[in-house]
């Protein structure tokens, strides 16, 4: 059953979930949302940074680096997503040149 569909029937039913039951329904909520988001987000950007006919070499390098960076992202979302109750967002990494 899905994570939607038990919070749908747990709301619905007027029976009072336990504590413990209704945390663990929300995390798997979450999760499940997360794993949606980064898929869908995922399905959209592999079309985008698709190589075309006239891309150059150095141009396809940067569309994947620029696509290697958003699915970075993607993927810690999904970690964020499937993560414990208080997830440990990552600190930014500023590699950037500044010449």
């Amino acid at each position: 059953m899905s994570a939607y569909r038990a919070a749908y029937k747990a709301l619905t039913s007027g029976q009072p979930l336990q504590p413990g039951e209704a945390t663990q329904l929300l995390a798997h909520l979450r999760k499940e949302l997360g794993t949606e988001l980064a898929d869908a987000v995922e399905k959209q950007l592999d079309g985008q940074y698709q190589r075309t006919d006239t891309d150059t070499d150095g141009s396809y390098r940067k569309k994947r680096r620029q696509y290697g960076a958003a699915m970075r992202i993607v993927n810690a979302f999904r970690e964020l997503a499937a993560a414990p109750f208080r997830p440990n967002i990552p600190t930014q990494r500023d590699n950037r040149s500044t010449s």
